[in-house]
């Protein structure tokens, strides 16, 4: 695990101080570069998301699908956990907090808004830190691979419509047209590009191209977060420093919500007898969320002020920490399934 997967959290928590300090000092030029948009896309973010998604979608083998048919339980369970659980219990989480027993906090346009960046964040299953999760717990990495390559193609065709339903249920407006091109701009687009690179660069099949020119990549996919983070807490610098207890109140549940599906996919793996090294990193999947994709659709469906902006950002400072803690555990209870 590099400096930056390491220290995640410390970074993003400067880039969120940055933001804010920023913010509160140039609002006229955080208000500049939130104009610059084209149907209700900001350039800017896009092109900062396209670099941290990108490299992700370069590292996805779809030669890997072959081998679906390989140890078919654990990719069931990952498959159970990220469309059928995590995405309706992470709605119920919102609107339990932020209809109930966060009600009187906040007011009621923006627990919509905290309640819908927290199921786009619910929708949005992990693709790159999920293999180095998988690393930690001495997962087996080509099904990894396999797990990860389905997920992002059931995501094609699964996403819109699930987000479309969940934000409907909880009595948010969804605009569809906005929603259908953040799904083609974020997923469809860069997997096409991430496939087309790879097949370019790894023609000899030795990797050693392809892996030279992610290394080459990285750094520009963390530019890419640390500067959205940045950008993000400017915009909502003003709301931010009048009421801080929000970052606290959007993690509560969050934290919730990712110990509870790590929980339900352990107890899952180990009633399906799975091995350890397939046990341990598709509960990982199911647990870690695409928090780049969550934010960028947050920000085209709600805006770069809104609440739900906010609350997929509050989804990165609060996931690396609890993934770390999850490894651990993951690790110390390996015996369970010997």
């Amino acid at each position: 695990m590099g400096l930056f997967e390491r220290y995640l959290t410390v970074w993003v928590g400067l880039a969120i101080v940055v933001g804010i300090g920023l913010g509160s000092v140039f609002p006229p030029l955080f208000s500049l570069v939130a104009g610059l948009e084209i149907a209700h896309v900001n350039i800017v973010i896009a092109v900062l998301i396209w670099l941290m998604i990108f490299p992700m979608m370069a590292q996805i083998d779809f030669s890997s699908l072959k081998d679906v048919g390989k140890k078919p339980k654990g990719l069931l369970l990952t498959l159970v956990i990220n469309w059928l659980i995590k995405p309706f219990t992470m709605a119920l989480l919102g609107w339990l907090f932020f209809k109930g027993i966060f009600a009187s906090w906040v007011d009621p346009q923006t627990a919509s808004e905290y309640i819908a960046g927290m199921i786009l964040l619910g929708v949005a299953p992990c693709t790159a830190m999920v293999f180095v999760w998988s690393q930690l717990t001495k997962g087996d990495a080509n099904y990894t691979l396999v797990q990860v390559s389905i997920n992002d193609v059931i995501m094609i065709f699964a996403f819109a419509p699930i987000a479309a339903f969940l934000l409907g249920v909880t009595d948010i407006s969804v605009p569809w047209s906005t929603l259908l091109l953040s799904v083609i701009l974020y997923v469809v687009i860069p997997l096409i590009a991430g496939a087309v690179t790879r097949a370019k660069l790894d023609k000899a099949n030795d990797h050693s191209r392809l892996e030279g020119f992610l290394h080459t990549m990285k750094p520009w996919s963390i530019i890419g977060l640390l500067a959205t983070v940045v950008l993000l807490f400017g915009f909502q610098a003003e709301t931010i420093l009048s009421n801080p207890s929000a970052i606290i109140l959007i993690a509560i549940p969050l934290l919730i919500q990712t110990y509870s599906i790590f929980a339900i996919g352990y107890w899952l793996a180990k009633k399906l007898k799975l091995p350890h090294n397939i046990a341990a990193p598709a509960c990982m999947i199911g647990t870690s969320n695409f928090f780049e994709l969550a934010v960028a659709v947050a920000i085209s469906l709600f805006g770069l002020h809104s609440g739900a902006a906010l609350a997929t950002v509050v989804g990165v400072l609060v996931e690396v920490p609890v993934m770390l803690s999850l490894v651990w555990f993951a690790n110390r209870t390996q015996h369970w399934f010997d």
